[in-house]
């Protein structure tokens, strides 16, 4: 790694003025581009105390070996500036989209003599008409099959076009009526282009005009008698609304518009646009991206209209771009936008009425995007077995570790100090293995402590089991007496003492690693709980959440696995998982003792005035150390409420832990079944709620 003060510009060489900045490595690859308004205080900001810099940011600064940058004259040429060096040089700390499929647009092809309406992806060329994006290539070709009737523009390759004029026979379009056959000169070249501008404009969502107009053909033909024809115009009719109907109107106000939303979390994000035209959606796509760098959601939408625009012409921009968050500063990104459409861009985020709706609609297909991908990920085997592989060699393990259990504490300020244990077998959850523990020995943010606490309970737990279903010698299950001897299985022995489907009870599974949310520190305790237990054939590593580095017992230096790998994806699916398991477990552990707290049996307390109460004092322990008068200072709370609540509080007594009558230990484990239901040590169910309104750090 390179220190950033050797190759730190002098503050007098940077200049004070927009500009765009490349840092590039030690072979001279360029590794992140950026803007600037003003390049001295932007690159200022990089070359301060390592210990100041957000952890992916640190990365960055250290991969770097020098850093060189171009001076513009407006905040919107470095706007442009940068996506075109990001486009050239793919920046591996940039936020770098890919589209999760190619999506077809039905085009008119204007620039040829004859145009044509067809499907075409990819890059799109001067002089063609696009719509769409289309979910599906079979969407246009209906929807295209039901204009013809009206619109018999041209559709044929330019092959069978030149065979159709050579042999002066149309296709077989030209003889049902879907296509006027310029082929053979039944329509002139300024007819057909002309028929070309209608279907275009029925598609740009003026549809009012043909409509009007086919009806009052068909009110003429039918008081000619002309009943064939009016049958025929009705028809047309009929189609055209059918292909309306393919695209709902949300927008009452026929607004054309582009709305972009973002669902993301911490390694990956997923991008929805919902292409609104004539008020109907005309189109729709998503992009997903790995999150490589620190960013806001605000520096993702600027990145996606980036991509959206950067490459296409004016008219692709719409008069209006809803997203969820904007950029900082927005005033570039939207000048950008105006200078593409050519007019101006109103770039802004819906506040209330029809947009607003459609754009959660939006935010609701963005967040289901980004569930989907990462489902598909996880759940290919050919992937599973890649990344089991290479967290094997990593962390230089005899075999593919099949199940992995991951720790993680949680606690709100060092209070209802709670532990998670997530189980993944063959890279997939196992979640009627799942455990949850409370740690009430203590209080306060010691989570290496906690760490230990928790490995070494599970692990009695998991000998006390082993050594009650029998022992392994030799390679043989010796069984204990009176009980027959259990099948050999890859999960361990099956005994006698097992639970009705035939699996040993709780924690009787050894896993091949155990995985830790944390650091050195904590890979340390959960090594040194193992050590004392006397286990040393149970690999352990830690997964810092900052960096993604993933230590080892005993190691001064982590091991760094690539952002691509699949085998750093499953270890922060599986962090992940244990972090969320442990958060839903103290919130609720925070709302059950909120409710059957004492203020539940004061008189003519609501629910308002004991959230206030709270709220004001942070929990009931101080609460019930207040005076009277100090009570009357919460907003709502008159002195004779305060007087019964400080007589109840007195009289209330704290409640006693549940403890096992058999051995005299505090019953603590709690066990999420196999349904997902929550259970406390004894079997009975835990309450579940809202979480109070108080306010701290979750860990």
């Amino acid at each position: 790694m390179a220190d950033p003060s050797s190759y730190r510009p002098k503050p007098g060489d940077i200049p004070d003025s927009p500009g765009v900045y490349r840092f590039r490595d030690e072979h001279r690859r360029v590794i992140y581009v950026g803007k600037a308004k003003s390049l001295r205080q932007r690159l200022a900001n990089y070359f301060q105390d390592l210990a100041n810099l957000h952890p992916r940011t640190r990365s960055m600064v250290t991969t770097a070996a020098s850093v060189e940058w171009t001076v513009v004259s407006t905040e919107v040429e470095a706007l442009q500036l940068e996506y075109s060096w990001i486009k050239e040089y793919d920046p591996r700390f940039n936020v770098k989209y890919r589209d999760d499929k190619s999506y077809p647009y039905l085009a008119v092809t204007m620039n040829e003599e004859f145009p044509r309406v067809q499907v075409m992806r990819g890059h799109k060329k001067k002089g063609v008409r696009y719509f769409g994006p289309y979910a599906h290539a079979w969407a246009i070709r209906d929807t295209v099959d039901l204009l013809l009737r009206v619109f018999p523009v041209r559709t044929c390759s330019a092959g069978v076009f030149k065979n159709a004029a050579r042999t002066g026979r149309p296709c077989l379009l030209g003889y049902i009526g879907k296509c006027s056959a310029p082929c053979v000169g039944r329509i002139s070249a300024e007819d057909h282009r002309e028929l070309a501008e209608e279907f275009s404009d029925f598609m740009a969502g003026r549809t009012g005009t043909y409509l009007r107009r086919l009806e009052q053909q068909m009110t003429q033909a039918a008081e000619e008698m002309e009943y064939e024809r009016a049958a025929r115009l009705r028809d047309d009719i009929g189609a055209l609304k059918k292909a309306m109907e393919k695209n709902a109107v949300v927008l009452a106000d026929a607004t054309d518009a582009d709305l972009v939303a973002v669902a993301e979390d911490e390694l990956e994000a997923a991008v929805q646009i919902f292409h609104v035209r004539g008020g109907r959606v005309r189109g729709q796509r998503g992009w997903v991206t790995d999150k490589v760098e620190d960013v806001t959601t605000g520096a993702l939408v600027e990145h996606a209209l980036q991509q959206l625009y950067g490459e296409e012409s004016g008219d692709a921009v719409p008069k209006e771009v809803l997203v969820p968050a904007l950029p900082d500063p927005v005033e570039p990104v939207q000048q950008w936008l105006t200078d593409r459409r050519g007019s101006g861009v109103s770039l802004r985020i819906p506040q209330r009425g029809d947009k607003k709706a459609l754009m959660e609609t939006v935010q609701r297909n963005a967040q289901q995007a980004l569930v989907l991908h990462k489902t598909k990920r996880a759940s290919d085997l050919t992937t599973r077995s890649r990344a089991l592989e290479e967290i094997a060699e990593a962390l230089d393990l005899d075999s593919a570790p099949l199940r992995i259990e991951c720790y993680d504490i949680s606690h709100l300020q060092g209070e209802d100090v709670v532990a998670s244990m997530v189980v993944f077998e063959d890279g997939l959850q196992r979640k009627s293995e799942y455990r949850r523990f409370q740690i009430r020995g203590f209080e306060g943010q010691d989570d290496v402590r906690s760490m230990h606490e928790v490995i070494t309970r599970r692990f009695k737990r998991y000998l006390a089991e082993k050594e009650r279903t029998g022992e392994w010698a030799d390679g043989e299950y010796a069984a204990t007496a009176g009980e027959a001897p259990a099948e050999d299985t890859p999960d361990g022995p099956v005994g006698a003492l097992t639970e009705d489907d035939g699996r040993p009870k709780r924690f009787a599974y050894p896993p091949q690693l155990v995985v830790v949310d944390g650091g050195q520190p904590q890979v340390a305790a959960a090594r040194r709980a193992l050590d004392e237990l006397g286990i040393d054939d149970i690999a352990v590593c830690g997964l810092a959440k900052r960096l993604e580095e993933v230590w080892l017992p005993g190691d001064d230096d982590p091991v760094v696995l690539p952002r691509t790998s699949e085998g750093l994806y499953l270890l922060q699916r599986v962090r992940d998982e244990a972090h969320r398991f442990a958060i839903t477990y103290q919130r609720t552990k925070r709302a059950k003792r909120f409710r059957a707290g004492p203020l539940d049996e004061v008189p003519g307390l609501g629910e308002t005035r004991k959230r206030a109460l709270i709220k004001h004092f942070g929990s009931v322990k101080r609460l019930r150390s207040a005076t009277v008068d100090q009570i009357c200072e919460v907003p709502g709370i008159g002195r004779k409420t305060a007087e019964t609540v400080a007589v109840a509080l007195a009289q209330a007594a704290p409640a006693a832990p549940a403890v096992n009558t058999a051995t005299g230990e505090i019953m603590e484990d709690v066990e999420e079944t196999a349904s997902g239901a929550t259970a406390g040590a004894a079997g009975a169910p835990v309450p579940t709620g809202a979480p109070d309104e108080r306010r701290g750090q979750e860990t």
